[in-house]
């Protein structure tokens, strides 16, 4: 009789909707520029997509969007609490760049559709590379990981409104300047 009760107990916590804690279950995330360009990409543990080059001074604001089993982004459900989640970075070089997440404290206007996504700021400070890693906290613990270290290259180009080029390194990559040597091709010029 006693374990009977016990059951019936247990079976109506289950079918409570508030006794339930919301967990956000990712396997991967995107981070995409004001354009709504995807800059990076990881998906179950897989860097898809890695353009994460500025210049010293430069800022790019992302947002971050994460994905669920199938690769499509996790909708938040109208009304659904979403700051009780929120993002922290992790491993970053700062003398490189400085990441940071956006604060979303400010009152929007109803009609506006974004003003509750999370978001980072990264700012090139000097010329290098540094990597972080992203995590979606929740309650005190990280619902969500990035499995990589997050890239970001700054480079001194465009750091005067004269920008100067080392032609030492410049590379023909498909009709495109490039000026990294992993395009490493012959340059040929023509008068």
């Amino acid at each position: 009789m006693i374990f009977v009760a016990l059951v019936a107990i247990a079976c109506e916590e289950d079918n409570n909707p508030v006794a339930v804690e919301e967990h956000t279950d990712a396997e991967g995330f995107i981070l995409e520029n004001e354009n709504g360009v995807e800059v990076y990409k990881e998906f179950e543990g897989e860097i898809v997509t890695n353009n994460l080059t500025l210049s010293v001074g430069e800022t790019f604001e992302l947002t971050v969007h994460f994905l669920d089993h199938d690769g499509n982004e996790i909708e938040h459900e109208e009304g659904e609490e979403e700051h009780e989640d929120e993002l922290r970075i992790t491993g970053n070089d700062t003398a490189i760049a400085t990441i940071e997440v956006e604060d979303h404290e400010e009152e929007g206007d109803e009609d506006e559709e974004e003003h509750h996504e999370m978001a980072i700021h990264i700012i090139g400070v000097s010329a290098g590379t540094t990597s972080f890693k992203l995590e979606l906290m929740h309650e005190g613990h990280a619902d969500y990981t990035s499995t990589n270290n997050v890239s970001v290259t700054v480079t001194n180009a465009g750091t005067s409104s004269s920008r100067t080029i080392d032609n030492s390194n410049l590379f023909s990559c498909s009709n495109k300047l490039c000026l990294k040597a992993c395009c490493a091709r012959t340059l040929y010029a023509a008068k």
